[in-house]
């Protein structure tokens, strides 16, 4: 990551990303995502192609990290500070990156998340959080099939 000093202009783009994560029907998509566990492309697909609310959400979500990243992409937001505050987008990517080519090529959507991509796995550090991430989420699904497992 460059060591591009962040500006007042950064700081408040940031604060007003954060300000968007707070809307109520935000906030619920949100709720979702953290929930979603796709253990497929079909899984994704399946959400992807339904109309409705989890479709809604999705969508949501998601294009709001694309938005973000494209804020990093073409400069108008620092990385540094963009890797230092956005810790979730890493979480959401995280989920949905290892079926992203096969979705891409299903949809026929080839830029599908591009700039979610180069954000999230466009350098070492990047690429190294991600991987904590996913090691966490299959973590945290294992212990909730183990759960699921006692109730039943």
């Amino acid at each position: 990551m460059g060591a591009i000093q962040p500006t007042h202009h950064d700081a408040e783009l940031i604060l007003k990303l954060y300000d968007l994560r707070r809307e109520p029907v935000m906030r619920e998509a949100r709720k979702f995502i953290a929930g979603f566990s796709p253990k497929s492309v079909d899984d994704l697909l399946a959400v992807a192609n339904t109309p409705g609310t989890q479709n809604a959400y999705l969508r949501q979500v998601y294009g709001y990290w694309e938005m973000a990243a494209a804020f990093v992409v073409h400069g108008a937001l620092n990385p540094v500070l963009a890797f230092d505050t956005l810790q979730e987008m890493y979480f959401a990517y995280g989920k949905i990156q290892p079926f992203l080519e096969e979705f891409r090529q299903k949809q026929g959507a080839p830029d599908f998340l591009m700039n979610l991509q180069k954000v999230v796995e466009g350098s070492a550090q990047g690429r190294e959080r991600l991987a904590r991430v996913q090691k966490r989420q299959a973590e945290m699904a294992r212990r909730q099939a183990g759960a699921a497992k006692q109730e039943a």
